[in-house]
Parts: C-alpha cells; structure tokens; sequence
C-alpha cells in the first residue's frame, strides 16, 4: 500500500526536471493556440471582405455609384493586401519550428502596406456612416438593404450595413493585441521574443498613425469646404468668440510685422505653397482662355455668310458654300461638343479640386499665428489652457497634413492638366484632319488645284500683292477728294447774333455747337445744336482743355471742347457782289481767293461741281467733280439757300449749294480754282 501511494505521489509531482517543462509546453501549447488563431481569424475576415465587395455591392445597385465608392471606398485594395498577409501566414505552417519568427518577420514587411490601405479606409469611414444615417430616413430603403445584407451574410443582424463598416477597423487594431499574445507565449530567450516585439511595436505604430492620419483628415475636411455665404449669414455667424479670436490674430500679426516678435520661418512649407500656388495659377489662366477659344467658337458658328446670296455666279464660290455648310452643320460643332466634355468639363473640375487646398493653406495661417502666440505664453507662463493646446495641435495637424500631402496632390495636378492640355492638342488635330478631308472633293475642282504648294503659294503671294497695290492707289486717290462741308445750318434769327460776334472777335474765334449741350455746373451754358459761339480761353480755370470759355453774345460760361467746331463764315450775296466788281482804277494786283463754298448764287449762273454728289431721289441730280453745272435757281421752293435747282446734261434737279464754286477764269467773280 505504501509503494503504490509513493508511486501516485511520484506520478503526481513528477521529477524537478518533469516540473520544469510543464510550464515550457504549457506556454508552448498557448502559443500555438495564438498562432491558430490569428490565422484563423483572418481566414474568416477575409471571407467577409469578399462577401461585401463581390455579393453585397454586386446587389446594391439601387443606391448611386458615388454612394457605393463611399461605403465601400478602397476594400478591393484591402483584400489584395490581406489576400497575400493570409497566403504567406500559411506557408509558415510548413516551418513549425521557426513559424513564430517567421510571422514577426511577417508582420515587419507588411507594415507600410497595411498602413496605406487602411488609413484610406479609415479617413472615409465617418463619411460612410452619415450614408447609413441617411439612408435610416428612408424605411424602404432600408429594408431593401437590410433584406440583401441577411440573405448573404446572416450573422450581420440588424446591424446590417453598420455591422460591415466596421469589420476593416476592428480588424487593424486586434493585430497589435494578437501578436501581443503570441509575444507573451513565448519564452525571453527565444530567437523569435525580439522579432516578436518589433512587429507588436510597429502593429500598434501603425494603428497610431491611422488614427493621427484620420484626425488630420477630419481637420482638412472642415477647412475644405468653401461656403458662398451672404453678407447676412457672414454677419450672423459673428459672435465674442470669433471676434475675440480673430483679433488676438490681427495683434500678434502685427507685431510681427513691427518686429516686436519673431516670425516662424517654415522653408520647406514655403517652397511647397509657393510651387503649388503656380499651378493654381496656370490652371486659372487656362480656363480663362478655354472659356474666350469656345465664346469665340459660339461667335464663328454663328456668322454663316455660305446662307446669304453672294452674287458671285458658279465656279468656285459654289464649292465653297457646299464646304462651310458641311462643316458648319456637323463638322465644326462635334467639335465644340468634344471640347466641352474633354477639355472644359475636367479643367473646371480640376480648378474646383484646387479650391479645397487652398482654403486650407489660408486655415494654416491662421492657425499659426494661434501657435505662434500659444508657444509665447508657453515660453512665459509655463502652462497653456486646453484650449489652447487644443489650438497647438490643430495648426501641428494642419501643417503635417499639408506637408504630406500637397506634393502628392500637385503632381497629380500638374499630370491632369497635362493631359488636358494634350486633349486639347489631339482636338485641334482631329479637327484639321477632318476640315481636310471634307475639303479634298472641293479642292479638287478649283481652278489652281493642279499647282504645287510652292507654285500655289506664289499665285497666292502676287495676287494679294496686286491687290494691296490697289487699294494703296484707292487710299490715295481717296484722300485727295477734299471732304464736304460740315458747317450746321443756322437757328433761325440767329443772323444778327453772329455777325455781332464776328464784328467783335473775328472770324478765327467763332464756333458752332455740332450737338445739343445740357450745363450740369454753375457756369455751364446749355446751348442747342448749331448756335454759334465765340472763344474766349480754351481751357477752365484749372487748366482743363477739354471745358472752353465761350460768349454766346448775351451769356459767357464753358462747354464741352468735342461739341464745338470751326464755323466757316459765309459771305452775304451783297459782299460777294461788291468783291466781284473790278477795281479798274488800282495799280495794285487782286490776290487770288481761297476756294470758299458759295451756297448762294445767282440764277442761271454757270458754276463748277467742286465735290461729287449722288441724287438719292428723284427731285435731286448727280455730279461729278469739276463738272460744269448751270444754276436755275439760287434757292429751294421754301427759300432755303441750301439747296439750289440746277441743270445738268438737260436733267434738272437740287444740289447741295455747298458742293458748287463759281467757274473760273477773269470773268465775272475775279478768281479761279486752284489747280
């Protein structure tokens, strides 16, 4: 009895050495129930994960494509990612002694992977479950995806979509803590402990830096938005405490400014805004010459001179007309359509991109002049209020963010504008393509088509060439023809009014009024179209020449200068008769007279066109310059002096009394045309 009793207690204990391993395999044993069960787990998370982005979104298609990209944002990459995580975890299975080292190793190398495909998730997530909010307010809706979530993965619950977002968060974060139980299974002097430790350290790293990136995206997200607000809603939305903040702000910038305080210097922050703040600029500047090419494009497709009557018979202008309406029909705006999808749709797309990081580089600097003033007090007092480390570490995520980030987004900027430029390009070159080809059937029947270009563009040249020529000769001929007289007639009983002026100040002063005038100052005069006037000073009292000090021979004051023209003085009948009377008596030689335009000669006179006229009616007779034309008549049937009824080549008919001039020789007015 006591050998047996011996022998159970033996059993029971055990030897020291037996006592020694127990612990060993017991860990042992724990540790390969932790290894089993990450990979397990993670068999079974990416079952789900396939089960959402291939069965779930398949059948979601009631809800819109920008909803679906929301909810299930980048999980295509999170599978790709744990798809090989899950492959290469089981190929360690075949090494058991050395799979806990090889799993830290793992872990180590898909750091920076999982890093990026679950911060993208992460950012996006907030956003996804005001979706599902949403969508809560709608009970059909709800049921309908509610109904879909059961029938593929029934362990969801009523949770439903709630339940599937989550998923990917949960999962990131029980890495550190799987690893950390597999770390505390394994024996201190194990080759795989500090391999081990690494990869817990750079798991929980990792879920540090998702969440900080999150964080940072929460923050850019309510600087990004830019608000049209009103003046009314601006001014409702101001309180003590924004006017408190906004002016501790304007303080410490002003002190900067002053030098009372040091600036923080930012280079590399500089150098990014500044970079980034050229690439707005050549985006700005391209719309606005997209937007002028296609108002200019409207303006063409709308002059269509192909619909008018050319009164060009046949030859080429029939091809050309048959050419512009084939392009102007379907050529010319297939064209402007293509360049509105491809080339101005993104690139105003692309400038609204632009919006968002330039709201949040202004945030930037008003929060850090919050920093700035924070890290004086800190430097002061020792301490800051919540508050404002609060505001510390806003400007810190603020400025992280954008450091990080802006690269990344002006590259891809610069690629987006670089291919619209080269869609624009590609356009152009269609459009060419394809005028010319239209044009080959037309060219083809021209005149010139058998030409060479060298031979084509000679031809060209020397008929442009003979053209300017000739209109140079028609601008010259042209210029020679003196223009008609432009002199207002004048306001009735005004006779008097101008010969007191002309006794007073001379010919050389007086000028009439070539449209009505309405004085707005206390010394402006109001006059009507054609009163005459005479000049006192051509400039106001404070040198201003474009306001002239006139006489109207009963009121001085100023007038518009660009009213007022030279008044050519025309002599009465009387004096022109006086002059006509030879001074037979005088030893001293007549001077020979300006040519001066008579509107009153006596009746059948022969006188001399000294500009062409064209009748516009029948009551009216045409002239050519230097054409001998007999007066009948002195006057119009209302007495107007005028007109004068005249007769030419035996038709007869009213002239303008201004275009005719006495004929020449010594005859009976004593003076000639000059030649």
């Amino acid at each position: 009895m006591t050998d047996h009793g011996d022998d159970e207690l033996s059993s029971r204990t055990g030897s020291p050495d037996e006592e020694g391993r127990v612990p060993e395999e017991r860990s042992l044993l724990h540790q390969s129930l932790a290894v089993r069960e990450l990979i397990d787990t993670e068999v079974s998370y990416l079952h789900v994960l396939q089960l959402c982005a291939l069965d779930i979104r398949s059948h979601l298609q009631q809800l819109p494509q920008g909803d679906l990209d929301v909810l299930f944002s980048n999980i295509d990459d999170i599978i790709k990612v744990n798809s090989k995580l899950l492959h290469d975890l089981q190929e360690t299975a075949s090494r058991e002694e050395e799979q806990v080292q090889l799993i830290g190793n793992l872990f180590l190398e898909f750091q920076e992977e999982l890093e990026q495909v679950y911060k993208v998730y992460c950012a996006s997530y907030e956003q996804a479950l005001l979706l599902v909010e949403a969508y809560r307010m709608e009970p059909q809706l709800q049921r309908e995806i509610q109904d879909t979530i059961e029938a593929v993965l029934p362990q969801a619950g009523s949770s439903g979509l709630s339940f599937l977002l989550v998923i990917p968060l949960q999962r990131i974060t029980k890495y550190p803590l799987l690893l950390q139980k597999i770390l505390e299974n394994t024996l201190p002097d194990a080759s795989a402990y500090p391999v081990l430790q690494r990869a817990t350290s750079a798991l929980q790293d990792v879920v540090t830096n998702i969440n900080e990136y999150k964080r940072r995206k929460e923050v850019a997200s309510k600087y990004t938005k830019v608000e049209h607000l009103s003046l009314r809603e601006r001014l409702a939305r101001i309180n003590m405490h924004t006017l408190s903040k906004k002016t501790t702000r304007l303080g410490q910038l002003l002190k900067q400014e002053a030098g009372l305080v040091p600036k923080t210097e930012d280079k590399e922050f500089d150098d990014l805004e500044e970079s980034f703040h050229w690439v707005s600029l050549c985006v700005t500047e391209l719309k606005n010459n997209v937007a002028a090419y296609l108002d200019n494009l409207e303006a063409f497709l709308r002059f269509r001179p192909q619909e008018y009557d050319l009164d060009i018979p046949g030859g080429p202008v029939v091809q050309y007309c048959y050419l512009a309406r084939d392009l102007q029909l379907q050529t010319f705006p297939e064209f402007k359509q293509r360049l509105e999808a491809l080339v101005w749709q993104p690139l105003c797309s692309l400038a609204k991109a632009l919006a968002g990081p330039q709201n949040l580089i202004k945030k930037r600097l008003d929060k850090l002049l919050d920093f700035e003033r924070v890290e004086e007090k800190l430097l002061e007092v020792g301490s800051m209020t919540y508050e404002e480390e609060a505001a510390r570490h806003m400007y810190e995520a603020l400025n992280s963010l954008l450091v990080a980030e802006l690269p990344q987004f002006k590259q891809l900027a610069v690629r987006w504008l670089g291919q619209i430029l080269c869609t624009f390009v590609t356009l152009q070159r269609d459009l060419a393509k394809q005028v010319l080809q239209r044009a080959e059937g037309s060219l083809a029947q021209l005149p010139h088509h058998h030409l060479s270009d060298p031979a084509f563009r000679k031809l060209v040249e020397d008929a442009l060439g003979q053209t300017s020529h000739q209109l140079h000769s028609f601008q010259e001929n042209f210029e020679k023809v003196l223009p008609p007289p432009t002199t207002q007639p004048l306001l009735p009983g005004a006779e008097h009014q101008v010969q007191a002026l002309l006794s007073r100040y001379g010919p050389g002063k007086l000028y009439q009024v070539t449209s009505n005038i309405s004085g707005s100052g206390t010394l402006d005069l109001t006059l009507p179209r054609g009163h005459v006037v005479a000049l006192l000073q051509d400039k106001d009292t404070k040198g201003n020449s474009s306001r002239w000090l006139v006489d109207t021979g009963g009121h001085r004051g100023y007038v518009p200068a660009g009213k007022l023209e030279l008044y050519h003085v025309v002599p009465r009948e009387e004096e022109l008769r006086g002059q006509a009377r030879p001074h037979r008596d005088s030893q001293r030689q007549t001077p020979e007279p300006t040519l001066a335009s008579v509107p009153s000669v006596p009746a059948v006179t022969q006188v001399v066109a000294v500009y062409p006229f064209v009748a516009r009616s029948s009551h009216e007779v045409s002239l050519q310059a230097g054409q001998q034309v007999t007066v009948l008549e002195a006057q119009d049937k209302k007495g107007n002096p005028e007109w004068s009824l005249v007769e030419v080549n035996g038709q007869r008919g009213y002239v303008p009394s201004s275009f005719l001039a006495r004929a020449p020789g010594p005859a009976l007015w004593g003076w000639s045309l000059p030649s």
